[in-house]
């Protein structure tokens, strides 16, 4: 996605709503991941919480029982929950969040539901997040892909069509049935390194924050996980020292991703990182004088 103009990011007109669901669309817990920190961080208020009795068997993804302060215990059902959340928007523009699991079973019936309440919201563009398993070295910066089906969306955001065909999860059933509804579906995916699928993956959640910061045009403050991704590159590097076949599977990676790198940076990826931290530090972003 090109940083070159606003255009690159979804304008203050926009209603939006950010959905990831736990499951096969998300290796290890990236997606889900990113929706719980931004739920954290922006403080969002649950907007209605879908019934997960005729989507979700039960044996497959199991309820759980935890016990209050208080000493009552109580029964978590697995489920989604639609949220919202003004976020650090400069204006009113809205933002909806949707966090869940993947169904078991009647998915359009599912993904009607959490259409109908998108579009109470008023929303006109959805963003699904998703990550996947790769091979790719976690010593490199982890790649995201954002695509859409949309021919407008992909010239107004410089993006590309998915060229992706064979089994879909939900937030690939999800964005078509949104697209069928005249709303405009934005895909953002994270590589995940497959020797280290095991969740969580803080460094894949940050990567994949820092995609949907540049593509909202807004910061996000990633709190902890900067430590988090430290630790845990740091545990992938005793893993790979304590293997050598992993060792020399990921020197292999290495020498593969830097051969098709660019010998250096591009002015666009470095604007973009330096937006992102003056985001972060409150003063904004660059001004355009063109």
């Amino acid at each position: 996605m090109s940083t070159e103009d606003r255009e690159s990011a979804i304008g203050d007109d926009e209603t939006v709503m950010i959905a990831a669901f736990e499951g096969w669309n998300d290796a290890g817990s990236a997606a889900s991941g990113a929706l719980d920190h931004l739920a954290h961080t922006w403080g969002s208020e649950q907007h209605l919480a879908i019934d997960p009795e005729d989507y979700h068997d039960f044996q497959v993804s199991r309820p759980t029982i935890t016990r209050l302060p208080s000493g009552d215990r109580v029964v978590s059902w697995p489920g989604t929950v639609v949220s919202t959340t003004t976020g650090p928007w400069p204006s009113e523009r809205g933002l909806s969040l949707v966090r869940g699991i993947e169904p078991s079973m009647r998915w359009r019936s599912f993904c009607a539901e959490v259409l109908d309440a998108a579009e109470d919201l008023g929303v006109t563009t959805l963003v699904t997040c998703g990550a996947l398993l790769l091979d790719v070295p976690h010593t490199r910066p982890l790649p995201t892909f954002i695509t859409s089906e949309d021919a407008d969306a992909r010239e107004r955001y410089a993006l590309e069509a998915s060229d992706y065909e064979g089994p879909t999860g939900i937030v690939g059933v999800l964005g078509h049935e949104a697209q069928l509804r005249g709303i405009t579906v934005l895909s953002v995916w994270v590589g995940v390194p497959h020797y280290i699928a095991h969740p969580p993956s803080p460094k894949a959640t940050a990567t994949l924050l820092g995609s949907l910061e540049r593509l909202l045009g807004l910061p996000i403050d990633l709190g902890e996980l900067p430590d988090e991704s430290e630790a845990w590159q740091r545990g992938a590097d005793e893993l790979t020292d304590e293997d050598e076949e992993i060792a020399a599977h990921v020197q292999q990676l290495e020498s593969l991703m830097d051969e098709t790198s660019l010998p250096e940076a591009s002015g666009d990826a470095i604007a973009a990182e330096f937006e992102q931290f003056l985001r972060r530090r409150g003063d904004g972003g660059p001004k355009r004088t063109d």
